[in-house]
């Protein structure tokens, strides 16, 4: 197996040359995900207007977002966009990892994973594991955050389901494999995103700018890690 040294300096080979096409292609999720969040916090402000009693603001908006259904229906209808958008670009940097393709198109590809094909596929398996690992977090946070390792290459298997045989896995089959594939390889993925906390703490420094440019770097090694992670279990 790869060490996330390697894996990174991967994902910095995928890029090299293409930084500028790569922050066009994470603008659009950058910019929606910054308008979503507005229009939460607004509605949560909305709600703490007429319905809040808490002393504290930050407390009651929370509190809305959490148990207030139109809250919670922000949060997941977020959750189903941001899949959408970050399967997209995943698969472009694993199509650039393979040599399958040289180029990026920024207007094209962030919209891959809105395609007919995908797009389906990709709502259930946002909906599925996010009740099971909700589920799960009922009982205990740690079970609940192993599963969220335990299904993250859903979307990836899902992709290579349909361009090797052209045709839809099924969602439980596809979060099934997932599992399988992280078997052994959960701690991996969990410190690789730990190596990347400095940059997300940039991120919220920036007001979300930075992200245009270490997303694209964290979405290139996760492609490098599920890569590392096929070739190692075929062998």
């Amino acid at each position: 197996m790869k060490t996330t040294a390697e894996l990174k300096s991967e994902a910095k080979e995928i890029l090299r040359g293409r930084w500028g096409k790569a922050v066009l292609l994470n603008l659009i999720p950058t910019l929606l995900t910054v308008g979503v969040l507005i229009f939460a916090t607004l509605s949560g402000l909305a709600w703490y207007s007429i319905h809040g009693t808490d002393t504290y603001l930050l407390s009651s908006v929370v509190e809305y977002q959490q148990n207030s259904p139109e809250g919670g229906g922000v949060s997941l209808v977020s959750s189903i966009i941001s899949a959408l958008f970050t399967s997209g670009i995943t698969w472009t940097y694993l199509d650039l990892l393979r040599k399958e393709r040289s180029e990026i198109q920024p207007l094209k590809d962030v919209f891959r994973g809105f395609q007919g094909a995908y797009i389906g596929g990709v709502i259930l398996l946002t909906l599925l594991s996010t009740m099971f690992t909700t589920l799960w977090m009922l009982l205990f946070m740690i079970p609940g955050i192993v599963k969220i390792y335990a299904y993250s290459q859903c979307y990836f298997i899902y992709y290579d389901q349909i361009q090797q045989t052209g045709e839809k896995p099924k969602v439980l089959d596809t979060i099934t494999a997932s599992r399988r594939l992280m078997k052994g390889h959960k701690k991996r993925l969990l410190w690789l995103d730990i190596t990347f906390l400095g940059w997300y703490i940039m991120i919220g420094l920036t007001l979300g700018i930075a992200g245009l440019w270490v997303m694209p770097y964290v979405s290139a090694t996760r492609a490098a890690f599920y890569e590392d992670l096929q070739k190692n279990a075929q062998q």
